[in-house]
């Protein structure tokens, strides 16, 4: 079976779900091109919005979805996105995590909201896996190798956060709003050791960083880069990156997405 991808999603505000066109098409673009080129059989992913102590497993079979966010508009919560979900590949992610089973646990939107537009379908399994955030980037990317040979069996394992994240200087009035200099600051950090498949540098993203603070006020939309890092990469080095989804919302938030094949 051919090596699937793996990729790190931004996803952005939950009003994403609502959109046409932007960043809704170029998420639905990439996912349309992933499955003409080596369908998947499935979707391992990792999510800012589930931490736990603990490795564990989510979705095990198809259940309501988590709202998990306020102050955007009502008609977010009528959202549906009932993927199926599989006790086999949840088995499988717990056999080479050593994880736990959570499996009447819902999809938050961290994972909805973008797979909505990635596979509208909603025909693909779909499991979670809870983020470790306390271990640090030593643990997720050990996390993201324990990961990878899912991507040698046929299954698509993504990250879910935002390369940055900073809510508290969102610009409410406009979604076109023009990123500031600290935010394209470690925008260009992270995408230059991205391009120097440097996953060393990334590794030490917490204390060489320009920017951190700025751009993660808290780490846990960082955190699945490196996750999906750990799982792309070979050995020390990672595959040369593609970014099928850029630009910024809101003014900070950077939708930069990546994949490596």
């Amino acid at each position: 079976m051919a090596r699937i991808p793996v990729g790190f999603i931004s996803h952005g505000a939950p009003t994403l779900a609502l959109e046409v066109g932007g960043f809704a098409a170029a998420l639905e673009a990439w996912g349309t091109r992933l499955r003409a080129a080596a369908p998947p059989r499935g979707v391992a992913i990792v999510s800012a919005h589930w931490v736990s102590a603990i490795p564990r497993t989510g979705v095990e079979a198809c259940g309501p979805l988590f709202y998990d966010f306020g102050g955007f508009d009502p008609a977010l919560r009528e959202v549906q996105y009932p993927a199926p979900g599989s006790p086999a590949l949840a088995a499988q992610v717990r056999e080479l995590t050593g994880a736990k089973a959570e499996p009447t646990r819902g999809l938050d939107h961290g994972v909805w909201v973008p797979l909505l537009k990635m596979f509208p379908a909603a025909d693909l399994p779909v499991v979670q896996v809870a983020l470790p955030l306390r271990t640090g980037p030593a643990g997720w990317l050990a996390l993201g190798r324990a990961l990878a040979p899912l991507a040698d069996d046929g299954v698509l394992v993504l990250g879910s956060g935002g390369l940055v994240h900073n809510l508290g200087r969102l610009d409410w009035d406009s979604a076109a709003a023009a990123p500031a200099p600290w935010a394209t600051t470690f925008e260009a950090w992270a995408t230059a050791a991205l391009d120097r498949r440097d996953l060393a540098a990334l590794g030490r993203v917490l204390e060489e960083a320009p920017a951190l603070r700025d751009a993660h006020p808290s780490v846990e939309h960082l955190a699945p880069l490196l996750v999906a890092a750990g799982a792309a990469a070979h050995g020390d080095a990672l595959p040369k990156p593609r970014y099928p989804v850029e630009g910024w919302t809101m003014g900070s938030l950077s939708m930069r997405s990546v994949e490596w094949a």
